[in-house]
């Protein structure tokens, strides 16, 4: 009876998950990007723009796989431009579990 109660109530913790921000940054905290940064981030979202209407059907595998990596690449770039630090879903389960175990 216990397990089902524990399974029960990680099944709610784990079905309320929200999208968490580690830092909630208001007009105060953002930084203004230089001129170079947006230059490169307009490249990136041209680049994502080409890379969206392209016809994939046409393209081999390999070529789907390369542009799935350079999609992931520019995608981190990009946030790393934009400033702000996330936790991914992983990070929050775990989270959650380590403060389980502790109390």
């Amino acid at each position: 009876m216990r397990k089902l109660s524990l399974f029960i109530l990680m099944a709610l913790f784990l079905s309320s998950a929200e999208a968490v921000f580690a830092k909630d940054a208001g007009p105060a905290d953002r930084r203004e990007m230089t001129s170079a940064e947006q230059a490169r981030l307009n490249q990136i979202t041209r680049r994502v723009e080409e890379i969206r209407n392209m016809d994939f059907s046409t393209l081999s595998r390999t070529d789907r796989k390369e542009l799935r990596k350079e999609l992931q690449e520019l995608k981190k770039e990009a946030r790393v431009m934009k400033g702000g630090v996330y936790l991914s879903v992983g990070a929050i389960i775990i989270i959650i579990l380590v403060l389980i175990l502790i109390l």
